[in-house]
């Protein structure tokens, strides 16, 4: 009798997986469902309580007082290369821009910065990986808007793109300006 119902639980496997299946085929049909999509549980809350060292390296507390994009990064990630051009077009629009090198030496974050341009006004190094935990960070890029208060706003996973800034950050940017 057991072992008839140990034949169940693949059974059992298949049918909640379908279940998913089926409930993410009907979001993309209703242009609900975006793959990339990863929530945040940040929104909306101050960032979590960290303290960086870096060049000059940076605190929770130092984002607060004024809107702040905060960009997650490494030397070895190849979609933080592509996206160099555009956080350099938003550093020259004056937007202000922070950057943590995420698992990273610093000499390799120099090089990467050397080649690519840096917009950072402050740069943090989170080489052991722990402060990105706590932001809930899945992977680099990474990019999240601070307002005046230290609360997240807003977040994007991948590399910025020019209609990503004027679709999506540059209306919350006017909105928390």
């Amino acid at each position: 009798m057991n072992r008839r119902l140990l034949l169940l639980v693949p059974f059992g496997g298949v049918l909640v997986a379908g279940a998913g299946f089926l409930a993410m085929l009907e979001r993309a049909q209703e242009g609900k469902f975006d793959p990339r999509e990863v929530p945040s549980m940040l929104i909306g809350k101050p960032v979590p309580r960290f303290t960086l060292p870096g060049d000059p390296g940076f605190a929770s507390t130092d984002l607060v007082g004024r809107p702040v994009l905060v960009n997650w990064f490494a030397s070895w990630c190849v979609p933080c290369a592509e996206e160099a051009t555009v956080l350099m077009d938003l550093k020259r629009a004056g937007v202000p821009i922070w950057g943590i090198a995420y698992k990273d030496k610093p000499a390799d974050t120099a090089k990467f910065l050397a080649r690519y341009g840096s917009p950072y006004a402050r740069l943090g190094r989170d080489e052991p990986g722990r402060v990105a935990i706590d932001w809930g960070v899945t992977g680099v890029p990474e990019t999240y808007l601070i307002d005046a208060q230290g609360v997240v706003r807003w977040r994007f996973v991948g590399p910025m793109t020019p209609d990503t800034v004027s679709a999506e950050l540059q209306p919350i940017l006017r909105k928390y300006a």
